[in-house]
């Protein structure tokens, strides 16, 4: 007797693949085969399966058994697949209603006493079964993740004999209470707290309200750090869509947190990082660094510490917002719309360039030290501020300045009209949409050519001189860029410590 069963295998990056667990029980000695390129955890999920049947009470199959997860050039792995196998044994055996079955997607791992556990991706395969009109079966501790979509139709039974009860008499089935939706306070991110850097805070407002890539560079204690910690406070909450993005990324990595299910995430790895933890990869893809802050911001401290190999594989996604991983039997595309924000000092020592310091490090030093940022790579970062230190009457002043609150309020006005305008940010705009939201002046257009010339931009750097510029017109409801707001942006391209480090060395 054969029995097939269908499987939604979670993939993140690309359309969930199904898989099918077919038994199949025939005549002959009694064995269990697993075929289909299973892993380790999955040719183990025998024994598993085996005791669950035994210790839920009901009678292990003494015939044949062979288990196909279809399709077989898929690689298979970990032990999601255990509830699968083991409700097509039951089906295929007679033990449990076939007709009632089909109707169900079973993802768990079965405990020896046949509870069930927890695994990851769980999101992704409940979008796949809302998609199909199928009812979810989980184990309850995956039972938030599983009910994130709105449509989504779950059971959690805490083990195989309830799950078996719940299928023989559907009326008895309870589905679990989704779980509330709210964003989880963030810790304090009070723009209020840095004193003085107003140009470097103008910058953060420029950077969350279009979606700019940020650079800044100052000698070590002026407060690089603490400004781009609060960006995350700036930031607007994920829409539903994005949300359920993330979510699948993180729950492909066994990272879903339902506390911060609306928050848009903030990365901010160490600089020993490898280029393949930021980016993805390994022998069977993964997401990496820039793929978990899809749709938020990953923050790099210490820039120039990070080796140029790692930093110049972020070159692509910048610019495409996506990874294309290949692989020798994989390929795959992961979403990695990520914003950007970077604090490097300009030299080992810190000091260059420092009015209150001399620096220590010799002119080789601090070139090899620059040289680490390569130009493709500054030349993808909108924005770029000398961060320097602040006067004493600006640590000991107590006066307010623009608050986190007022921040947040102009960057949503101004997000608005980008969204009304076009139907993105300005940072995201392509070079075809760009020509018609950004018209200059005759006069505009002289002063842009003169720049162009003067600071040696390429058109790649002139289209985010424009993106800047546009934004900073919308944070002061303009529907057209004028001087000032060129002026304003072209003055975020010249970065002292690193344009024009060939004059000074």
């Amino acid at each position: 007797m054969s029995y097939a069963l269908t499987y939604s295998r979670a993939y993140v990056g690309v359309e969930a693949p199904l898989v099918r667990v077919e038994t199949h029980l025939s005549g002959g000695l009694p064995a269990l085969t697993i075929v289909g390129l299973p892993e380790t955890a999955v040719r183990e999920s025998k024994d598993r399966v085996r005791s669950a049947i035994i210790n839920a009470g009901f009678e292990f199959p003494a015939k044949r058994i062979t288990i196909n997860l279809a399709p077989a050039d898929l690689p298979k792995e970990g032990g999601r697949f255990d509830l699968a196998i083991a409700i097509g044994l039951l089906a295929a055996s007679g033990q449990l209603p076939v007709k009632e079955v089909k109707g169900y997607e079973f993802v768990a791992e079965l405990a020896l006493s046949s509870e069930l556990r927890r695994c990851p991706a769980i999101l992704s395969a409940a979008l796949a079964c809302q998609r199909c009109d199928r009812v979810m079966v989980v184990a309850p501790d995956n039972a938030a993740e599983a009910m994130m979509p709105k449509a989504s139709r779950v059971l959690c039974p805490t083990h195989l004999n309830q799950l078996s009860q719940w299928l023989h008499y559907p009326e008895k089935q309870q589905q679990p209470k989704r779980p509330d939706r709210f964003i989880e306070q963030l810790p304090s991110t009070e723009l209020l707290d840095v004193r003085g850097q107003e140009q470097a805070k103008r910058a953060l407002i420029i950077a969350a309200a279009g979606h700019h890539n940020l650079l800044m560079c100052g000698p070590p204690g002026t407060g690089k750090t603490m400004l781009a910690q609060r960006l995350h406070g700036l930031l607007a909450p994920l829409t539903e869509a994005q949300a359920l993005e993330l979510g699948a990324i993180n729950s492909s990595l066994g990272l879903f947190n339902p506390k911060t299910w609306l928050l848009a995430p903030w990365r901010a790895p160490h600089h020993s990082a490898s280029a393949v933890s930021l980016v993805g990869g390994g022998r069977v893809p993964r997401a990496g660094e820039i793929s978990q802050a899809h749709h938020g911001v990953l923050f790099l401290d210490e820039l120039a510490e990070f080796p140029r190999h790692v930093l110049d594989s972020l070159r692509q996604p910048l610019e495409s917002g996506e990874i294309h991983l290949s692989r020798a039997a994989y390929q795959s595309t992961l979403p990695a719309q990520f914003l950007l924000i970077a604090a490097t000092n300009p030299c080992p020592c810190g000091y260059y360039g420092d009015e209150h310091n001399s620096c220590r490090c010799t002119p080789t030093k601090v070139a090899n030290y620059l040289q680490r940022l390569s130009g493709p790579l500054l030349d993808r970062i909108d924005l770029q501020v000398a961060v320097q230190r602040p006067s004493a009457a600006a640590l000991m002043s107590h006066k307010g300045g623009v608050s986190t609150h007022q921040a947040v309020q102009c960057i949503l006005t101004a997000q608005e009209r980008q969204l009304k305008r076009s139907g993105r940010l300005n940072g995201l705009l392509s070079a075809s949409m760009l020509t018609g939201y950004t018209m200059l002046k005759s006069a505009d257009e002289q002063l842009l050519a003169n720049a162009i010339a003067n600071l040696k931009l390429s058109p790649r750097g002139v289209h985010k001189v424009l993106r800047v510029a546009r934004t900073i017109a919308d944070l002061e409801a303009v529907d057209h860029i004028q001087k000032n707001h060129l002026l304003e942006a072209l003055s975020y391209r010249r970065l002292d410590m690193l344009s024009t480090k060939s004059q000074q060395i």
